[in-house]
């Protein structure tokens, strides 16, 4: 065989142990588990990092304000040194609305060894533990919730004795680059997570959803939440992770209820989004970035070469290994599109959407060397090397 027939070989050989041995990753059937309601609703305190949200908040906030919810709960909002007026508007919307009582806090500036929203939530958990609530809801100032969410959420965590329950906000997807990169965005991660594995029990797999996390306060003493993860980049896969290892019961899944309002309309707003933090799923590690590199050329850019290079040399064999790994590849993506009810064309198109990821991850590592480390809303962490973060693993 040619060389270019070997390569699509083993790209062929790689889609068929993605396909039956990565805990099902393409498959989008973890919801929200069976769950009944407690004989007693528990209290819990939601917390919200906002830091220049006045965009996001008459969408966002609103939707927790006007949660369903039978026992107690109040929502205590970060105002993490916002430009906009983000904590007025907050207190403004509460008033109008009402619905659960809003308490808004202002921290100072972070101190050193805090990465991104972890210093907000600090105090916002610090607040939230005065009033002694059961659980945290720790959820992001772009994320929406249906008036349930909570109720279900923690229906979820009781009947199923859950110290976390994240899900994935369903992202918006209304512009062209939404539709190619965003549903790819999830598939991505649910392969290097695969949620099955997640919700093993003693699974040394670990991730959670940021935007979205049902804490018990116990679990989160216990872990030593956040001060533990103080210096993450990756936080909520970090959050997970800390919980399971103090003993926590984990959960992550597709949410039904939950959605990101926060818009992507050009490439440069995506490409910024994965790239903050590409590298550091890397470790920081060039060797780690070469194999990423080298791994994703041959599982997802050889098969669509390997077609065209056979139609044109007459390489039958090269296009059909080809032709049947981007078959498989296609296949696997089919029900993240449909989840996000996009169109199942764009399935072909995969190789190029990986393409794209591929150029972030590089582009992740240029900034990382170029000393402009992890961003999060306008401020700049230098990694810490003290500290690396380390990837779950697989069960």
């Amino acid at each position: 065989m040619s060389a270019i027939a070997w390569i699509a070989a083993a790209s062929l050989a790689a889609w068929g142990f993605l396909l039956l041995g990565q805990g099902f990753f393409w498959r989008t059937d973890q919801r929200l588990p069976p769950r009944e309601a407690p004989p007693v609703w528990p209290s819990v305190a939601l917390v919200v990092p906002a830091r220049d949200e006045a965009d996001m908040l008459p969408v966002s906030l609103p939707s927790l304000l006007a949660q369903d919810y039978p026992g107690r709960a109040e929502i205590f909002l970060v105002d993490d040194s916002s430009t906009d007026g983000t904590g007025a508007l907050a207190r403004e919307l509460a008033d109008r609305l009402g619905g659960l009582p809003l308490t808004v806090v202002s921290p100072p500036e972070p101190a050193p060894g805090w990465t991104g929203k972890l210093w907000a939530l600090r105090h916002g958990i610090e607040l939230a533990r005065s009033e002694r609530p059961d659980y945290l809801l720790l959820t992001d100032a772009d994320i929406a919730h249906e008036p349930d969410s909570l109720r279900e959420l923690v229906a979820a965590a009781t009947t199923n004795d859950l110290d976390l329950v994240s899900q994935m906000a369903r992202l918006r997807v209304a512009t062209a680059w939404e539709r190619l990169i965003v549903p790819a965005f999830v598939y991505f991660f649910s392969q290097l997570y695969p949620f099955r594995r997640v919700n093993k029990a003693g699974s040394r797999t670990a991730a959670a959803a940021g935007g979205c996390v049902l804490l018990r306060t116990g679990a989160a003493e216990r872990a030593r939440i956040p001060d533990s993860i103080r210096q993450a980049v990756i936080d909520d896969v970090s959050l997970a992770r800390t919980v399971r290892k103090a003993g926590g019961r984990i959960w992550l899944g597709l949410a039904e209820r939950v959605d990101s309002v926060r818009p992507y309309p050009r490439l440069t707003d995506l490409w910024r989004m994965v790239a903050r933090s590409a590298y550091a799923q890397l470790l920081h590690n060039p060797l780690l970035l070469i194999g990423t590199v080298a791994g994703l050329a041959v599982v997802y850019l050889a098969p669509p070469v390997a077609v065209y290079a056979g139609l044109a040399s007459g390489d039958t064999t090269a296009g059909l290994l080809g032709g049947g790994a981007w078959a498989v590849m296609a296949g696997t993506y089919v029900p993240v599109l449909r989840y996000y009810r996009q169109s199942l064309w764009l399935a072909p198109l995969l190789p190029f959407t990986a393409l794209l990821y591929l150029l972030m991850t590089v582009d992740s590592a240029v900034r990382h060397y170029r000393g402009r480390g992890a961003a999060w809303k306008g401020r700049t962490y230098a990694r810490p090397q003290a500290a690396p973060e380390r990837r779950a693993r697989p069960s």
